[in-house]
């Protein structure tokens, strides 16, 4: 229960973060808005732990919590190891993945699609987070996957906000279709190219990433 309203309160701020309500370097007043969610400040502080991990917020001590969006430079270099790392996952899943795995990334297609289906994109990630960390785990490779699931948690709010971006969820779920292809045909290098072009982040994707983040930026 206090695990999820974290992620709750976590999740509103992020959002809070997104829209402009905070800018970057505001200071987050813990006892104001532990109140304002009504919770006590155990899971509010839970909240701040887990943004501080994504980087959209730095703990200072004795100073607070302060609200710090990455630069389009640090972001785009995220996404860049990302898309290598998924990639390297996705090419050593294809040679090493159970059918009981496979049938998993199947379930989660269904229920993403689902989520399309009903325009939900909170429910989209929920699955596609799975989806993903099932791929990780296929690799076969424990080093790996920890790295993996790392930096995956770092992007977690940037890449929620991609799916609020008008057709992204339903061009991320062809993408899924096509990932699952290659894996379930056994072929590494595709498994590896559809999973770098789901994960990777340029150009017009890019350029709409930041716009909803509320940033006047020059690439």
């Amino acid at each position: 229960m206090e695990q999820r309203r974290a992620d709750t309160i976590a999740e509103a701020l992020e959002e809070r973060i997104f829209d402009g309500t905070y800018s970057d370097g505001d200071r987050l007043d813990e006892v104001r808005l532990a109140e304002q969610f009504g919770v006590s400040r155990t899971p509010f502080r839970e909240a701040l732990q887990r943004l501080a991990r994504s980087g959209l917020v730095e703990l200072v001590p004795r100073r607070g919590a302060f609200v710090r969006q990455p630069g389009p430079v640090e972001l785009i270099e995220m996404f860049e190891a990302m898309a290598e790392i998924e990639a390297v996952c996705g090419r050593l899943a294809a040679m090493r993945i159970s059918d009981e795995a496979l049938a998993a990334l199947q379930d989660a297609n269904v229920k993403c699609e689902a989520a399309v289906g009903c325009q939900n994109p909170d429910g989209y990630y929920t699955e596609n987070e799975r989806f993903h960390r099932i791929i990780y785990e296929q690799s076969g490779n424990s080093y790996l996957t920890t790295e993996a699931n790392e930096l995956h948690r770092r992007l977690k709010p940037f890449r929620r906000q991609q799916l609020r971006l008008r057709g992204r969820m339903a061009q991320s779920m062809a993408e899924h279709k096509a990932i699952l292809d290659a894996l379930e045909a056994g072929d590494p290098v595709a498994a590896a190219e559809t999973l770098r072009g789901h994960v990777a982040i340029q150009g017009e994707k890019f350029h709409s990433l930041m716009a909803t983040l509320k940033r006047v930026t020059e690439v």
